[in-house]
């Protein structure tokens, strides 16, 4: 929830006019009850501390259970020492939740000032009934009820300020009669009661009270604590058995490092996300995430003990940094200024390390180490997800590629053109066209320099057309000595006139030979020729299959009957 800068300021302002002077007030009209009691006061100050560093956390909500000690600190101190622990608490209670970051630094003020008014209104209104510091409530009935009064406005005050606050301050428009409502009531009802008791105990046998209610509070706190701490890492090694089913699903590299980047900055404050492959003696990225957007690869490989990365690869061991100061002595200025908590996991395949994991935080302390060992074992997955992946797109490259130019296949073509032609049907295409080549004699080579030779041409073909085609259409070998170049959206003059580039390229320029069967000219240079045919969707054909049969006609009628190395355009008459 964004808040507006004047807002913030007018915050500050508010607590520097409000908070000085009204304990000025406080201190001169209900002035402390503290005389002789240093020790007692430092005492009900280190419970209040200690309870204010302990907040209980139930579904994810972090409850401040600091109301019973300021309730028996206010019957036996007064107003004045209540406000000052309160405020004490609230800076303990914000270190502790990590959030005294500069953006949002307006938090503390606010709740300094929301303590204040909650203890001065209630303060106030106590003394005002009659009610006195330092009551016997265990014989006095009338001061036992105004306590119970105290902590009745106390917690009323409390909701209508946090109401406004949400309302004002962070412009949230929903009720808040809601699930925090009930948790907030509920506390309230069950430490009243011991805040007496407190009170009362610490009557009868001073300081010891503390230790008999204090230390029965604080290890249920902890108890609360661990389970929530053990909730947590059962939740989030729940999270990482899904996202490794996920990862496992996908069946290309891109989309397991999409996904894989995405479900961290789900689970994580990532700021900075970077995925480096170990190769050879060096490591380089494959993947640079800055603020949710992919970024281009720029950074220079590492070496081994060359930044974070690199020593993460050094030593094969995960590193947790919570500020910059922590690691910026391992920088070679690749992280950005702006990051102070750091995450680097090794990524290890069949004990062999394959990668590095960098994540990266503006925020200081953004990571636990229990993150750090869900974040290890979802490196686990991510490395065999990995290698799934290449598998699989190793496996598809080889079946749709032709093992000797490394041209697609006819396989791969004949889905292509299947797929060209929906797009077409479904105006996606204006037009498609295709160009079938052949090329001339090509029997006679074989037979006068050999096999060797004849592939050597094939290869060399397939280089020139990948080539002069470029990113206009898709070249495949058909079969043979035939070759295919698949032109989307290429009217039949445009696709005339790379063909004719194509036939130049091949009649105009020889062909080199490595290896032939005459072994004294064991290089040589040799002319062909090519017939090539034409057909254009939709004029000339209604579906794929009369797409191909009207430009291999074109070739052997047009082309090769009429004499060989020319362009032949499909025509139905």
């Amino acid at each position: 929830m964004d808040v507006k800068p004047g807002m913030k300021i007018a915050i500050f302002l508010v607590w520097l006019l409000m908070v000085p002077s009204g304990l000025w007030y406080t201190y001169n009209t209900y002035p402390p009850n503290i005389s002789g009691q240093w020790i007692d006061l430092l005492a009900f100050l280190l419970l209040t501390s200690i309870v204010a560093s302990m907040p209980i956390v139930i579904n994810n909500m972090f409850i401040f259970l600091i109301q019973w000690v300021a309730l028996a600190t206010f019957l036996r101190f007064g107003l004045f020492v209540e406000i000052i622990f309160a405020q004490i608490a609230v800076v303990v209670l914000l270190l502790k939740l990590r959030i005294l970051r500069k953006a949002e630094l307006f938090r503390l003020p606010l709740n300094l000032n929301m303590f204040f008014l909650v203890s001065f209104i209630s303060g106030i209104l106590y003394y005002a009934l009659g009610g006195q510091t330092g009551p016997s409530l265990a014989n006095d009935t009338r001061s036992l009820w105004l306590a119970v009064l105290y902590v009745i406005v106390y917690y009323l005050l409390n909701q209508i300020i946090i109401s406004c606050n949400l309302y004002f301050i962070y412009r949230v428009k929903e009720s808040y009669f809601g699930k925090d409502l009930f948790v907030e009531t509920i506390t309230t009802l069950i430490t009243m009661p011991i805040g007496l008791v407190l009170y009362i105990l610490y009557n009868q046998v001073g300081l010891l009270a503390l230790l008999f209610v204090g230390i029965p509070f604080v290890s249920l706190s902890i108890v609360f604590n661990l389970y929530y701490s053990s909730e947590k890492i059962n939740e989030y090694l729940q999270k990482a058995a899904e996202i490794g089913h996920q990862l496992a699903e996908q069946l290309h590299v891109n989309a397991v490092l999409d996904l894989f980047i995405q479900k961290l900055s789900e689970m994580l404050p990532v700021d900075y996300a970077y995925i480096l492959e170990a190769k050879g003696d060096d490591l380089t990225l494959i993947r640079r995430i800055e603020s949710g957007t992919v970024m281009p690869n720029e950074i220079l490989s590492l070496k081994r003990n060359e930044g974070i990365s690199g020593k993460v690869w050094s030593e094969q061991m995960a590193f947790l940094f919570s500020s910059r100061k922590e690691w910026q002595q391992f920088d070679t200025n690749t992280i950005p200024k702006d990051v102070e908590s750091i995450l680097g996991v090794p990524i290890v395949r069949s004990n062999k390390l394959i990668g590095v994991l960098l994540l990266a935080s503006k925020k200081k302390r953004a990571y636990e180490k229990s993150q750090l060992m869900i974040i290890d074992i979802l490196c686990s997955h991510f490395a065999v997800a990995i290698e799934n992946a290449n598998n699989f797109e190793q496996t598809k490259r080889q079946s749709e590629r032709c093992a000797l130019t490394g041209l697609y296949n006819y396989r791969y073509f004949e889905n292509l053109l299947t797929e060209e032609f929906e797009k077409l049907t479904r105006f996606h295409r204006q037009m498609l066209s295709l160009v079938i080549l052949d090329i001339d004699h090509f029997k006679q080579i074989n037979d006068r320099y050999g096999h060797q030779s004849g592939n050597e041409i094939l290869r060399e073909l397939a280089d020139r057309l990948r080539k002069l085609v470029g990113d206009r259409g898709t070249v495949a070998r058909y079969g043979g000595e035939e070759f295919v170049v698949l032109l989307p959206d290429l009217s039949k003059e445009e696709a005339y006139q790379m063909a004719e580039q194509i036939r130049q390229m091949i009649s105009n320029w020889p062909f080199t030979l490595q290896q032939t069967m005459d072994l004294d000219k064991p290089q040589q240079k040799v002319m062909i020729t090519a017939s090539i045919g034409i057909a254009t969707a939709p004029e000339d054909a209604e579906d794929s299959l009369a797409l191909i049969r009207h430009a291999d006609r074109a070739l052997y009628v047009g082309a090769k009957r009429a004499g060989r190395n020319r362009v032949a355009e499909y025509s139905s008459c």
